[in-house]
């Protein structure tokens, strides 16, 4: 018994002092890497998690972080299949496992199955060590039991995701589905996803792009496996296996360059950025705007904004036609620098004087040749269109009548409302506001502009411009009122459209600067704003750079490209007042630069023959029959009179005049005056 006692003790005392050896020997190790501190890639991606642009981490190195919730689960189930299947079960260290790799190293004496756990694994990712030996292994075992200690088993598997080696600079399954597939791993076919679980395992050797045949034979054993596991029903795993195997890298993504570069300086320490950019609409954009400006010449570039106009999110944004091309300064983001907006802050101008009630979309104005002060402003074909009215003067982008107006509503008061809405006007060094700001002589950044033509479809609510996702809704700022708003959006809907383009579903303004610098068209429907830019990005001078020939088929291929029919634009909000010319109020019905008020007049009203009359005819009826007496009363000279349509000889000024009928019957008279103001009786002739 005291024999017994003493080897009791003896071994007691053993393993305690064993115990505390290893104890020791973990501490020496000191504490363990947890991947905290993980050195990832920058990620900016879209509003539905798809990457927009990565930015290599380290030393070169694609590690785009990576969770459960990323991948496809299929890809989860055939990677703890074949890699650790009580991954979920152990603590760090599978000892059926462990056990079952040291009997076949003895029984055959070579390696048959590994033994290493994910966890072990990412204990090694996390501590590299080139030799392999004995030391190295326990010290892995070690750190896998800290690591289960630490860390959840999602986290876990997180960094294995984040951090597995694909072959060249790849890390992580993110990276390594993109660079081979050129799609997130989310959406994996079974073949793809049995891939990647097998080039972890020998990243360099069965790198796809150097060594396409041993990648699809590792392919081929997890599939394998995944059958004799009962993983993956059979009739898969043939189809599965007669996929090809990508014999090439695919690029990384590189949509909205310039927003993902501003995010990242912005805030240099989040690694993760989302923007409300939607990646397809973001290629979508770019791609045309590549296209139109290698057709529109060398040197030119276009720039193009999407906005959400309901909440102000910037849904795509192409800074440049190509961020690579040197020749085109790609790398400038265009959608942010000062330009001269040519005519289209007229929208703007005829807006408040809507809303301070000086005009209506009917009321007539003149374009003729007037000097305002030293100014003297012109049309760009330098021709007049005489009285039109302020709707058709705002459709066909007409100076006069919108630096007459301008006069009318204030420059100052017009820079101060569109600066209070949030836009930056920008006047050059020395100059004073004047009206050739009407035209263009204000600079202003694309962005801005379209925040102001977005504040339009708002009925007159501005809301400035936001791109990064999660933060706070901005309030909005009064850019007019909602019935003026209404009235411009209404007037630049039946704008004429570009050539084979729709008419009358998008409403639009273009503009060209002074030297043909910049081309524009920024347009909206009830859903989204575009704003278009065209132009040399160092400002030089583009002979025949027209908005209306170069910026608007650009705006309208853009809505097209959104993937969707126009929405229609709102109703009419209560207050707004839908009547032609003649039936305005009479000092709405012709506007007066000057303040004074225009002439006035009734509308033209036929006095004689009364309508439904029946008149007698002279000379027994025939069609050679005496003249028969029109009386007009009211209406503006000059007339136009029609007899069953056909314009009769100019009335001169007179209000009674006459006309030989053809015969009996009904005879429709029509009387019009110079505001098209209109007055029609129908008689019976017998």
């Amino acid at each position: 018994m005291t024999h017994t006692r003493t080897l009791l003790l003896g071994f007691g005392g053993a393993t305690v002092a064993l115990a505390l050896a290893v104890a020791g020997w973990v501490h020496a190790l000191g504490p363990p890497l947890l991947g905290r501190d993980l050195d990832t890639s920058h990620v900016v991606q879209d509003r539905d998690g798809r990457l927009l642009r990565a930015y290599a981490a380290g030393p070169g190195v694609w590690r785009l972080q990576a969770s459960a919730e990323d991948v496809d689960p299929r890809f989860l189930s055939l990677l703890i299949g074949y890699e650790d299947k009580r991954f979920y079960d152990h603590l760090g260290v599978d000892p059926l496992a462990m056990g079952r790799a040291a009997f076949q190293l003895i029984n055959q004496r070579r390696i048959v199955s590994g033994a290493s756990t994910l966890s072990m694994q990412v204990a090694r990712l996390l501590e590299p060590r080139r030799e392999r030996s004995l030391g190295t292994k326990l010290r892995q075992i070690a750190r896998a039991l800290a690591l289960e200690y630490h860390l959840s088993k999602a986290e876990i598997l997180s960094l294995y995701l984040t951090l597995a080696p694909y072959g060249g600079n790849l890390e992580g399954v993110r990276a390594a589905s993109l660079a081979y597939f050129g799609k997130e791993p989310r959406r994996l076919s079974l073949g793809e996803a049995a891939l990647l679980v097998a080039l972890p395992q020998s990243p360099e050797a069965r790198r796809p792009d150097r060594s396409a045949d041993r990648a699809r034979r590792a392919r081929d054993r997890v599939l394998d496996r995944a059958v004799a596991h009962g993983l993956i029903p059979a009739d898969d795993i043939a189809r599965a296996k007669a996929e090809t195997v990508p014999s090439a890298r695919r690029p990384m993504p590189l949509l909205a360059p310039h927003a993902a570069d501003q995010v990242i300086a912005a805030a240099p320490s989040r690694r993760l950025h989302t923007l409300t950019i939607e990646a397809p609409l973001q290629a979508a954009l770019e791609d045309l705007a590549r296209d139109r400006a290698q057709a529109l010449g060398p040197a030119l570039s276009v720039a193009i904004i999407a906005v959400d106009h309901g909440s102000g999110e910037v849904r795509a944004r192409v800074a440049s036609a190509d961020y690579f091309d040197v020749r085109r300064a790609g790398q400038v983001d265009m959608t942010n620098a000062l330009r001269s907006p040519g005519s289209t802050l007229k929208p703007f101008i005829y807006g408040l004087g809507f809303e301070d009630g000086l005009i209506h979309p009917e009321t007539l104005i003149d374009d003729r040749p007037v000097r305002f002060g030293n100014y003297r402003p012109e049309n760009f074909d330098q021709t007049f269109q005489g009285t039109v009215t302020v709707r058709k003067a705002l459709q066909l982008s007409l100076n006069v009548p919108a630096i007459a107006v301008l006069g009318r509503v204030g420059v100052n008061r017009l820079g101060a409302r569109l600066t209070e809405a949030g836009a930056a006007l920008v006047l050059p060094k020395g100059e004073a506001p004047g009206l050739a700001m009407g035209l263009g002589g204000v600079g202003i950044t694309l962005s801005d502009l379209t925040m102001l033509y977005a504040g339009l479809a708002r009925l007159g609510a501005a809301v400035p411009l936001v791109e990064r996702e999660g933060g706070t809704a901005p309030d909005p700022h009064r850019l007019m009122d909602p019935v003026a708003a209404w009235y411009v959006g209404n007037a630049l809907l039946g704008a004429p459209p570009p050539d084979n383009a729709p008419h009358g579903r998008i409403a639009f303004k273009t503009g060209t600067s002074y030297g043909y610098r910049d081309a524009w068209a920024v347009g909206f429907d009830g859903r989204m704003t575009i704003g278009v830019w065209v132009g040399r990005p160092d400002g030089t001078p583009v002979a025949g750079l027209l908005g209306r020939s170069s910026a608007a088929p650009i705006l309208f291929d853009a809505f097209a490209r959104i993937g969707q029919a126009p929405s229609a634009l709102p109703r009419a909000p209560q207050g707004a007042v839908l009547a032609a010319t003649a039936r305005l109020p009479p000092p709405l019905q012709r506007f007066s630069a000057d303040g004074r008020p225009g002439e006035v007049s009734e509308p033209p009203r036929i006095m004689f023959p009364p309508d439904g009359a029946r008149l007698e005819l002279s000379g027994g009826g025939g069609a050679a029959g005496a003249p028969v007496a029109l009386k007009i009363a009211g209406g503006r000279a000059p007339l136009t009179v029609m007899v069953n349509g056909v314009p009769l000889a100019a009335a001169n000024g007179r209000r009674t005049v006459f006309f030989r009928p053809d015969g009996p019957g009904f005879v429709r008279l029509t009387v019009m005056d110079a505001r098209g103001a209109a007055d029609s009786v129908t008689v019976r002739l017998q």
